[in-house]
């Protein structure tokens, strides 16, 4: 179709969109019902003003004010952790999703008061299906019983999902994929004290690049809750001689859940 002079411009635009008759037909046929008094404003830009007051409310432009549009993410994260453990089985956000054999979602009560985060899953977790089931796990069993805790009276769940391939530290990228399930969790237990285990699990959620001694032995917060740091039982299967300083760990923990008021 060949484009129009400019001289025709704006009547050859006009009518291809349809939004009005030109001006210049307009004016020729003021007899037809038209009003022969036409705002100055219309005839620079070959379009009837609109009156604000007369649109209806749901055509306000939403960038009015240059305001920002916050758009809500398609769906919602189940409310409860049965339906959000169904959910995370079948997350493919990550790499992860293509090695690993299932999901490590958490274990323990859905009401406890305190909350034990790990990294992530290692090969007897991955082959279970259960955060702390390998020697770690067994470490950290008879570490709660010294201090009469158990698993079933406690919340475990780690930083990830899936087991990153040979137990290397997870990426920042599969930590960032994960943090929609890691967040709805955490919503959902409402702890009351957070013990993070290891480096890793501590960089995370408190947010830092400092290393486990700066951050080991002295209490922290995250979203208002008090959150102490020691180290992981993988750590202290390979360095026996940090036993008794995590032993010194939990005991301090203990009395902080016992004292009143928390």
């Amino acid at each position: 179709m060949p484009v129009p002079d400019s001289g025709n411009f704006q009547t050859y635009y006009l009518r291809q969109i349809g939004v009005a008759r030109p001006i210049a037909e307009a004016l020729s046929r003021k007899g037809e019902g038209l009003s022969s008094a036409i705002e100055p404003s219309v005839l620079q830009t070959g379009l009837p003003p609109v009156p604000t007051e007369q649109m209806p409310a749901e055509e306000t432009s939403p960038f009015a004010n240059d305001e920002p549009v916050v758009y809500p993410e398609p769906g919602t994260l189940p409310t409860d952790l049965a339906g959000l453990r169904n959910a995370a089985s079948s997350c493919t956000a990550c790499e992860l999703s293509t090695s690993r054999n299932q999901v490590v979602f958490g274990v323990g009560s859905g009401h406890a008061d305190v909350l034990f985060i790990g990294e992530a899953p290692g090969e007897q977790e991955d082959v279970q299906g259960e955060p702390f089931v390998g020697r770690a796990g067994q470490l950290l069993n008879q570490m709660l019983a010294a201090v009469q805790w158990s698993r079933e009276n406690v919340y475990i769940m780690n930083v990830i999902k899936c087991r990153p391939p040979g137990n290397r530290d997870p990426k920042p990228e599969e930590v960032q994929a994960c943090s929609r399930w890691f967040d709805a969790q955490w919503d959902l237990l409402q702890p009351k004290v957070v013990c993070l285990l290891g480096r890793v699990a501590a960089q995370r959620v408190l947010e830092t690049d400092a290393p486990l001694s700066a951050l080991r032995g002295r209490w922290h917060e995250y979203r208002g809750i008090p959150v102490w740091v020691t180290y992981h039982p993988a750590y202290l299967l390979r360095s026996p001689s940090k036993k008794a300083v995590a032993w010194q760990d939990f005991r301090k923990l203990k009395v902080h859940c016992e004292s009143p008021g928390t």
